[in-house]
């Protein structure tokens, strides 16, 4: 090949010199997540429906599951992502995870939840007041305030 002009070929994949290229692209090490603590991060998920994880593999522990090492939520949730069981939001070196429909019923298989039990972003909030109180209150039987008044009393700036 030096006599006919042509360059040289290319290394062999086992050589010393491909191994450099390569070292650049490490794979990087597993993670072994303990069953416990990857249940725990499931039920968590189950019931809130959303999850917030920091950027920062090297946290000691996750910022709403104390006991729990960061890296262990951000690689389950990730592995959820993957699945499409999550969608993942980033935003300020933070990740926001939301259920999906097929995640919700993946999370109810594994968990051995019932088919009535709902992550609490889907669950309707009843209010703490009844209803007939509420109503009565917002009648003009108040106190006023802003936009409450009707012309009526002391207003900025007029003489009376």
């Amino acid at each position: 090949w030096l006599k006919t002009g042509r360059s040289a070929p290319p290394p062999p994949p086992h050589s010393a010199r491909a191994r450099s290229a390569l070292s650049s692209q490490r794979p990087r090490p597993m993670v072994l997540i303990p069953k416990k603590e990857r249940k725990q991060i499931l039920e968590h998920l189950f019931k809130e429906g959303v999850m917030c994880v920091k950027k920062d593999p090297r946290a000691c522990r996750h910022n709403e599951l104390e006991d729990i090492p960061n890296l262990h939520v951000m690689m389950v949730l990730r592995s959820l992502c993957s699945r499409a069981y999550v969608t993942e939001k980033f935003n300020w070196q933070w990740y926001y995870y939301f259920l999906t429909n097929e995640g919700i019923d993946y999370l109810r298989e594994v968990l051995h939840l019932p088919a009535q039990v709902f992550p609490s972003t889907l669950t309707k909030q009843r209010p703490t007041r009844p209803a007939l109180a509420a109503a009565g209150a917002s009648e003009g039987g108040g106190q006023g305030g802003w936009g409450k008044g009707k012309g009526k009393g002391k207003g900025y700036g007029k003489d009376e």
